[in-house]
């Protein structure tokens, strides 16, 4: 058994990692896990090592750290944590083409009567094609790929992908029992309000 190190460093989520240099394991975890429960710090060393040499993990470890991190508490904590510690990279709601400042509002006005909160709103940093869009609930942000900002794009295309940030302000995620409910029910029934919402899903799959 080679010696360890392990150290609990302030990350900015639940962070976990192991390496084996020169015949010694160093592992890092998250500060959020250091008054987890014995047998979930058990299950933790059983996955990294499991991973490390390339085992099968057991279903057993994984379902109770599953269980834990993602438990109310802990799944509150760490969003705070990621609030107060991380950082969002903004760069500009006003793109070559699109401005995201102005297809909030539009979406807004038409599906939610103007009465959602706008939060920041940003162009990604680069064209990514697999991240389209998201909302970052720790920073109140939605970041869309620049990919779409490009003149052969349909606006359609960009209104969907902001529609369905938005519907993340509507319908928070929410916890069924030990698992987060990111696209619950009443989202996707409102997603599918969308106009030639086929059309826009079979355009995101053809990118």
């Amino acid at each position: 058994m080679p010696l360890f190190e392990i150290r609990f460093r302030r990350f900015t989520s639940l962070n976990t990692t192991i390496r084996l240099r020169e015949g010694k394991l160093y592992v890092q975890l998250s500060d959020l896990l250091e008054e987890a429960p014995q047998s979930v710090l058990e299950a933790i060393a059983h996955i990294l090592i499991a991973k490390l040499y390339r085992k099968p993990i057991e279903r057993n470890h994984n379902d109770r750290y599953r269980r834990y991190t993602q438990s109310e508490r802990v799944s509150r904590q760490a969003e705070q944590i990621r609030q107060q510690r991380g950082r969002k990279r903004l760069l500009t709601a006003k793109g070559h083409v699109y401005d995201l400042d102005e297809i909030f509002e539009a979406m807004n006005r038409q599906f939610f009567d103007g009465l959602l909160g706008k939060p920041v709103l940003t162009w990604s940093g680069h064209h990514a094609k697999r991240l389209l869009g998201h909302y970052d609930a720790a920073h109140n942000t939605i970041v869309i790929s620049r990919v779409f900002d490009r003149p052969q794009v349909p606006r359609f295309a960009i209104e969907y992908l902001m529609y369905h940030e938005m519907l993340h302000l509507k319908h928070p995620v929410r916890m069924k029992g030990s698992r987060r409910c990111v696209h619950s029910r009443e989202f996707k029934a409102d997603e599918e309000r969308f106009p030639d919402f086929e059309r826009v899903k079979a355009y995101l799959k053809r990118l």
